[in-house]
C-alpha cells in the first residue's frame, strides 16, 4: 500500500463545497467516484487539507489517499485528468511517506480574495470575483490589515455557529494587491477558523467603502466578539491558494 499527496484546483462554481455531503455535488465526492472507478469498485478514502464552502475556488489544494495499485506517478497524472469532471484538475502527484497527512501536517494557508472594481462586472468573472459598486480606499483597508496580522484571539473572525473552542491563530501575512481593477487580499497563516478569510475581507472592504474606521480593526480584535466584526463576504471571491507542510 503506497500513500500519495497530490495537489489539485478546482472551480467551486458547480460544488457544494469540499466535504462529501447528501444529495450535493462535491469535490470530495467526485475525486472518490474516480478512484473507485481506477480501483475496479473499491472505496478509496479522499483527505484534503482543509474543507472548503460552497463556491469557494482552490488552486493549491492538497489531498492524500492510499492505493495498492502500482501505477507510476505520470500514469496516475493523466488516469485522474482523463476521468475527473473538467472543472476539477490534478497538478502535481507524489509518492508520500506512510505516515503523512494532508490535513494533520499542514504548518500553513495562504488564500486570495478577488474584487471586481470595474463599474459593470464582466459575465465571463462574475462567479470568480466578487463586483463592489463603490471604489474602495485601499490605503485604508492597508492600514486597518496591520491590525490583524500576528497572533490574536480570533473570535471576532470566526462564524458563530463554530464549535472551535481555541480561537488563537497567527496571521504572517495580510497584503491588499491592485491588478488593474481587480484588488486582492492575499493572506497567509498557520491556520484558519471557519470562515476567517471571509469575514476579514469583510470587514476590510467596510473600511475601504468608509463604513468603518481604519483604527476600529485593533479594537475589534480585542473584542473577540463576532457581532463586532463585518459581514462575511461572498464565498465565490475566495481561493485556497497554498498550502505548506511540515519539513
Amino acid at each position: 500500500m503506497k500513500r500519495y499527496k497530490a495537489t489539485i484546483s478546482y472551480d467551486g462554481s458547480g460544488f457544494a463545497g469540499y466535504q462529501i455531503q447528501p444529495d450535493s455535488r462535491t469535490v470530495q465526492q467526485e475525486l472518490m467516484k474516480v478512484l473507485k472507478t481506477i480501483h475496479k469498485g473499491e472505496t478509496v478514502q479522499v483527505v484534503a487539507s482543509g474543507r472548503t464552502d460552497a463556491k469557494v475556488h482552490a488552486t493549491g489544494q492538497v489531498i492524500h489517499f492510499d492505493s495498492p495499485l502500482n501505477i507510476p506517478l505520470g500514469g496516475w497524472l493523466k488516469a485522474l485528468n482523463v476521468l475527473l469532471p473538467e472543472d476539477i484538475r490534478v497538478y502535481a502527484i507524489e509518492e508520500a511517506d506512510p505516515s503523512f497527512h494532508a490535513r494533520y501536517h499542514t504548518s500553513g494557508k495562504t488564500y486570495r480574495y478577488k474584487w471586481d472594481r470595474a463599474p459593470i462586472i464582466s459575465p465571463f468573472t462574475r462567479n470568480y470575483m466578487v463586483h463592489v459598486k463603490q471604489r474602495p480606499d485601499v490605503e485604508q483597508m492597508k492600514q486597518a490589515a496591520e491590525a490583524i496580522l500576528g497572533t490574536h484571539d480570533f473570535s471576532s473572525f470566526c462564524a458563530a455557529n463554530t464549535g472551535v473552542v481555541d480561537k488563537v491563530r497567527t496571521v504572517r501575512r495580510l497584503e491588499l494587491e491592485e491588478h488593474g481593477e481587480e484588488l486582492h487580499m492575499v493572506i497567509e497563516g498557520s491556520g484558519f477558523l471557519y470562515n476567517m478569510v471571509r469575514i476579514i475581507a469583510g470587514t476590510l472592504m467596510e473600511v475601504g467603502t468608509g463604513r468603518r474606521a481604519a483604527s476600529d480593526l485593533a479594537g475589534i480584535v480585542a473584542a473577540a466578539d463576532r457581532s463586532k466584526a463585518g459581514k462575511t463576504a461572498a464565498a465565490h471571491g475566495l481561493y485556497l491558494e497554498n498550502v505548506a507542510y511540515e519539513s
